[in-house]
C-alpha cells in the first residue's frame, strides 16, 4: 500500500509539471510545436525545468493591457472548488512595469474580504519590506499561487494550483521582473517545482525561466517568529542587488 500511494504520488507530481510546461507555452503564444528529438539537456533536466526561458511571442500589446485581459480572461472563475467557499477574487495589483513581483501562496480572510493580495498584519509587515527595499508597493507587483481563498487558510493544493498557474504565469511573463520573490514554501517550492524546505531554499539566488529568483520566509511566518527577521533580511539584500541589475 504504501508503494502504491508513493507511486500516485510521482505520478500527480509528474503530472503537474507536465501542466505547468504545456500551460506556459500556451500563454507564451505557442500553438503548435513540431516533433523534435529531445536533447541531452532535456534528457537530464525535464522539460520543465524553471531555469529554462520561456519563449514568447512578439507582441505590441503593452504589459499592463495583458494583465487586465489576463484578468478578464479568469473573470468570475469557477474552475476549481475554491470558488464555492470565497467572497472575492484576489488577482493581484501592482506595477505592470514593476521590477520586483512578489508571490505568496493565496489569500487569508482579509484579502479575502477586500479582493486585494496581503492587507491583513502579513501585509503590514510585506509593505515595511518593501519600503526596505526602497520602494513603495505600488512600484511592485503582489500576487499569489492561487486567486481564491483556501478554507481555513489552508495551503493551497496541488489542483487548485494547476487551475490558477496559467494566470500567475501570465501575469509574470507580462510585467517580465528583474526579480521574482516567492514568499514562503508553498510558492517557492511550485514555482521551483522542487520540495525542499524554503529554509533550504533561501539564502541563495535561483532562476525562473530566465528570470533571478529568491524565497524567503512569508511574513505571516516571520510574525510567528521574528528570529528569522535577519535571514530574511539577508534575502532582502540579495533581491535589492538583482532589482537594480
Amino acid at each position: 500500500m504504501d508503494q502504491q500511494n508513493s507511486t500516485r504520488q510521482e505520478l500527480l507530481s509528474n503530472l503537474a509539471k507536465l501542466r505547468w510546461y504545456l500551460t506556459s507555452l500556451y500563454w507564451g503564444g505557442t500553438e503548435y510545436w513540431p516533433a523534435k528529438t529531445e536533447t541531452s539537456d532535456e534528457l537530464q533536466h525535464g522539460p520543465c525545468d524553471p531555469r529554462k526561458p520561456l519563449m514568447r511571442a512578439t507582441t505590441s500589446v503593452d504589459p499592463q493591457q495583458i494583465l487586465l485581459n489576463t484578468q478578464q480572461e479568469l473573470g468570475d472563475c469557477t474552475r476549481c472548488r475554491l470558488h464555492t467557499t470565497r467572497t472575492r477574487i484576489v488577482f493581484g495589483e501592482g506595477s505592470p512595469a514593476a521590477r520586483i513581483v512578489f508571490v505568496g501562496e493565496g489569500p487569508g480572510y482579509d484579502e479575502d474580504q477586500q479582493g486585494r493580495p496581503f492587507v491583513g498584519r502579513a501585509g503590514k509587515l510585506l509593505d515595511k519590506m518593501i519600503s526596505a527595499l526602497g520602494y513603495a508597493r505600488e512600484e511592485v507587483y503582489i500576487c499569489n499561487m492561487v486567486k481564491c481563498r483556501p478554507p481555513n487558510n489552508r495551503t493551497p493544493n496541488i489542483e487548485e494550483i494547476d487551475v490558477c498557474s496559467p494566470f500567475l504565469i501570465k501575469q509574470i511573463e507580462a510585467i517580465r521582473p528583474r526579480v521574482i520573490c516567492a514568499l514562503g514554501a508553498c510558492a517557492a517550492q511550485n514555482l521551483l517545482q522542487l520540495t525542499s524546505p524554503i529554509s533550504r531554499l533561501r539564502g541563495k539566488t535561483h532562476h525562473w525561466r530566465g528570470i533571478p529568483f529568491v524565497a524567503t520566509y512569508h511574513p505571516a511566518y516571520l510574525l510567528r517568529n521574528p528570529s528569522q527577521k535577519s535571514a530574511a533580511w539577508q534575502d532582502l539584500l540579495e533581491i535589492q542587488r538583482l532589482a537594480k541589475s
